[in-house]
């Protein structure tokens, strides 16, 4: 039947229901795949190319400013249907927030304007920086591009309707929203909500000992502060295993510090293997 004239052309998906509207059953459409499988009759035959599904491309950050990540999220008003719009700059290797602002639109030349600021506040030339983002109009405006390209800044994309190719902004957002101190109503105003912003940056930089970074604060990691606290950690735990080597069956904890962190590793690339081995 898939070999008809009128069929050959059509999936099993719309040959089922013409044949149901003609009175006939011949089978299900997994039975159609099934047969076509089996005959080897499941390829492209269409004039248009294959859709192809291309994997995002791999970054790797061994150390603070190489990769930096950034999105946009949604701040609720006290006005139903407006809303405030954080832009919040992260670098990848630190977890360290570079950036974080609160405006009243969504607007491609905001971006631009804040990623200047955060490479003079931070004091170094973002020449050959991955800056990552999502495919959004604030991320891909003509301004936005303009200023990396004039920066010599490598702009990074998400696949298009795919928030898994920029996870640490969403999870960036995600523990700022899930935080208890979250105000349980809108904010009233662009300077609360500001004031809010910069409290959770403070703490998130300054307080919060992050999982994925050995349990350090994301600014003592980004400012080099990371390897005195992990050796000191390492023979807090040495110590330990020595006064009481009954409890220690293994070797202790690893408080080495992780030197690579992947944005959207390819699975089973050389670069992917070195941060699972580290993090072992």
């Amino acid at each position: 039947m898939s070999n008809q004239p009128d069929s050959r052309n059509l999936s099993p998906k719309q040959i089922v229901p013409r044949l149901a509207d003609q009175g006939v059953y011949l089978a299900s459409e997994s039975s159609f795949y099934r047969v076509l499988k089996e005959h080897k009759m499941l390829t492209h035959h269409q004039a248009s190319k294959p859709a192809t599904a291309s994997p995002p491309k791999e970054h790797m950050a061994t150390g603070p400013c190489q990769v930096w990540s950034w999105d946009i999220t949604y701040l609720k008003t006290n006005v139903k249907g407006i809303f405030f719009y954080l832009y919040m700059f992260v670098d990848v290797w630190s977890r360290k927030i570079v950036a974080a602002k609160v405006f009243e639109e969504e607007f491609m030349e905001h971006s631009a304007v804040l990623f200047r600021q955060a490479c003079f506040s931070h004091a170094f030339q973002p020449e050959g920086l991955v800056l990552h983002s999502d495919n959004g109009g604030p991320m891909k405006g003509s301004t936005m591009l303009a200023t990396l390209h004039k920066l010599g800044v490598v702009p990074s994309f998400s696949r298009p309707s795919v928030s898994n190719d920029n996870p640490y902004s969403e999870s960036l957002f995600r523990t700022m929203k899930y935080r208890p101190e979250y105000p349980s109503q809108p904010f009233s105003t662009i300077e609360a909500a500001q004031a809010w912003v910069d409290r959770f940056v403070h703490w998130y930089n300054t307080e919060h000992l992050h999982s994925s970074i050995r349990f350090v604060t994301p600014d003592d990691r980004h400012y080099g502060r990371e390897i005195h606290i992990l050796e000191k950690r390492h023979r807090v735990y040495e110590e330990a295993r020595e006064n009481f080597p009954g409890r220690w069956s293994r070797k202790t904890r690893n408080w080495s510090s992780v030197q690579v962190v992947m944005l959207n590793p390819e699975k089973n690339s050389e670069s992917t293997n070195i941060n699972l081995k580290q993090a072992a």
